[in-house]
């Protein structure tokens, strides 16, 4: 388990939905690289559930997509700031701010944080903190807490969100530095983020940073009574085993989905009430400037990022990569890859779209980075977004608070993005 192969890596996260930049076969799901080329860089070509078959180019759902289709291009999008109707941001805010919490069909009791810190190490220029904290009465979510020991405290504070990329055995630990990391964890962090832990980046320039688990990964991820012991150790795990935990993690995230659609509650509102929870406790520490918060993610992280931005006020600057798009684009082909059960807030198209949800940022500042080899987006569904993004920031009279760029790059968050990100939070929360 000293190393392992790049062809042994890709495979472990074969068969899983959102691995965006490896290419899949609908017939097998297994993973195609050749020797000389990185995963993370091939296009993806979307996997398709056994037993079904789509032409290149055609849509997913064969012929019932006009149908589908024709129901989101007549949606009325009715609290889109755009709406000559909306003048006032702060009134409209009020009102769209309680559609979007109400579409997430999820609202626990207040539960204290009572935080639990199990482990604190000095890390030299840093001390990070392992802990627990209750999110609602029924949630108790594990956390890691990074303090800088050099920068004046107290410090401004950042909610740093981890990535799906098709692998659940880990969550925090993909944007953390962890003692003895796994080898097929390394060969992901290099994949995604170039090899770079962003929270470890983030603490160096002297941000108090929080990362939690998001519901379904990492220490909340899903077991079984008869699983093998390795599972609930992650670090004993082999490659193949973390392969097949991967695919049976894929394969069900419908059902989980679904099961809690039974509950009467939404994945969305699971994991955004959490990361809600989240900046409740990073703005009690201590060591964190409460006026100075911010947050930042990649893929789902970044969906999350933009989220908690919008549903949070006292977030001043988030940073928003590899996951913005209009909606209606991704119904030819693309849902599969995004917004299905598992992520889309029900019913939300019929109020407003994704990037309709920047006014409710607006004149508070985000930062959306997309890779225009990213294969997870339609490029016409990219475009939309980035205009209306600008379009609401102008209308909202900060149009100098919000930078949408497009990167030559695939589904990633790489060096020089990172640099972008980092000097955009630094001028937006200082």
């Amino acid at each position: 388990m000293s190393s392992i192969s790049r062809r042994r890596f890709c495979q472990s996260l074969g068969a899983t939905s959102l691995l965006s930049q490896v290419s899949l076969t609908a017939s097998d799901g297994l993973l195609r690289a050749g020797p000389s080329t990185r995963a993370f860089d091939r296009s993806l070509t979307a996997r398709l559930p056994q037993g079904t078959t789509a032409a290149p180019g055609s849509p997913h759902i064969g012929n019932l997509y006009p149908f589908v289709q024709k129901q989101a291009d007549r949606s009325p999008l009715e609290l889109s700031f755009l709406q000559s109707r909306f003048r006032d941001l702060k009134s409209w805010q009020e009102v769209a701010r309680a559609r979007v919490l109400d579409r997430l069909c999820y609202s626990p009791a207040a539960a204290s944080p009572a935080a639990e810190v199990i482990r604190r190490t000095d890390r030299g220029d840093y001390i990070e903190e392992y802990l627990t904290f209750q999110t609602t009465p029924d949630l108790r979510v594990p956390a890691y807490v990074l303090i800088p020991k050099k920068a004046p405290l107290p410090a401004p504070g950042l909610v740093v969100l981890h990535c799906h990329g098709g692998a659940y055995v880990w969550g925090k630990e993909k944007v953390l530095a962890i003692d003895n990391e796994h080898p097929v964890l390394s060969e992901f962090k290099k994949g995604l983020y170039e090899g770079t832990s962003i929270a470890n980046a983030l603490v160096s320039r002297g941000y108090v940073v929080i990362t939690i688990d998001m519901f379904y990964w990492g220490e909340r991820r899903m077991l079984l009574d008869d699983d093998p012991p390795s599972y609930r150790e992650p670090q004993k795990m082999t490659s193949e085993e973390v392969q097949a935990f991967n695919r049976r993690a894929s394969q069900n995230e419908q059902l989980v989905a679904r099961t809690l659609m039974t509950a009467g509650i939404t994945w969305p509102g699971v994991v955004l009430w959490d990361d809600l929870r989240t900046v409740d406790y990073l703005a009690s520490r201590p060591e964190v400037d409460r006026r100075r918060l911010g947050c930042v993610g990649l893929s789902v992280g970044g969906y999350r990022s933009f989220l908690l931005a919008a549903l949070d006020q006292r977030i001043k600057a988030a940073v928003d990569v590899g996951w913005m798009t209009s909606y209606a684009s991704n119904i030819r082909r693309h849902v599969i890859n995004t917004v299905g059960f598992t992520f889309h807030i029900p019913g939300l198209y019929r109020s407003l779209d994704l990037p309709d949800l920047a006014a409710l940022i607006a004149p508070r500042s985000i930062f959306v980075i997309n890779g225009s080899k990213d294969a997870l987006f339609p490029p016409d569904g990219v475009e939309k977004a980035f205009r209306k993004i600008e379009a609401c920031f102008r209308k909202a009279g900060a149009p100098a608070r919000q930078r949408c760029r497009l990167y030559d790059a695939p589904h990633q968050f790489n060096r020089e993005m990172q640099a972008e990100a980092w000097e955009w939070l630094s001028a937006n929360i200082r």
